[in-house]
């Protein structure tokens, strides 16, 4: 079929998941068009196909939802868990009724700013590394700040295979700083901590790119202002702007 919209296009807009996301839902045999399953990407449907996902018929958002929460520790980045385990999605309930979901992730102990949307465009664009959205955290640690461990994130830290990189480290305090991550490997900033013998007590993540958590209580959510999705937009196109340098690494995601 050469006419109609994409498949992943379609997923996307009815908010089940990332362009990116519903390219591994096709080729897992999971979409079907018009009862009939369909896992080649370059698949089209038409207005009038029935698309479904697990046997579920897709009905697209009208309304596209643009979110911000602070997540308390003790909530899981997630849209299901077959441990029972609390969820930040349900922080925003029953107020949200559209199917949102999360834009990267925060561990379970981890706190802060964590975006929520169902646009997934918005949401395959800000979430890859190719965004260059910095994150900034602040952290506090159970024990003393070596002045060394700033240069030595900064420069990379050897762990399990993989390089350890922060932008930047800005001490606050003997044992509080805030550090900032373009990239962000799986749990990148306790994982550096721990090469040092330390432990985070409290890590909260305070800004993605232009945006900052500011005064929102923890728990609580709000919808990103037209002024604050522009900003987003901005800082990813100047990324997406041609630099003369090649891509740094493969990146896996926020601190989690």
């Amino acid at each position: 079929m050469t006419d109609g919209v994409r498949l992943q296009l379609v997923i996307a807009r009815a908010g089940v998941a990332s362009r990116r996301a519903a390219e591994d839902l096709i080729l897992g045999g999971r979409v079907t068009v018009n009862g009939q399953v369909v896992a080649e990407l370059g698949a089209r449907a038409a207005p009038d196909d029935v698309v479904a996902v697990d046997g579920r018929p897709l009905v697209p958002e009208m309304r596209m939802r643009y979110l911000a929460l602070n997540k308390p520790p003790g909530y899981l980045c997630a849209s299901s868990d077959d441990r029972g385990r609390p969820l930040a999605l349900d922080l925003l309930k029953p107020d949200i009724r559209e199917r949102v979901y999360n834009i990267g992730r925060l561990d379970m102990q981890s706190c802060g700013l964590v975006l929520f949307t169902n646009d997934g465009d918005f949401a395959s664009r800000a979430g890859h590394p190719s965004s260059g959205l910095r994150k900034e955290y602040y952290v506090e640690t159970d024990g003393f700040l070596p002045p060394e461990f700033a240069e030595a994130f900064v420069r990379g830290i050897e762990d399990e295979g993989e390089t350890l990189t922060a932008e930047g480290v800005e001490f606050t305090g003997p044992r509080s700083a805030v550090m900032r991550l373009v990239e962000g490997r799986n749990r990148e900033i306790r994982r550096a901590l721990a090469a040092f013998g330390l432990a985070a007590i409290t890590l909260r993540r305070v800004a993605v790119g232009p945006l900052r958590l500011g005064d929102l209580p923890e728990g609580r959510w709000r919808e990103l202002s037209v002024a604050e999705l522009a900003a987003l937009d901005a800082a990813m196109a100047r990324k997406s702007r041609p630099s003369g340098r090649l891509p740094g690494r493969p990146a896996r995601g926020g601190e989690r």
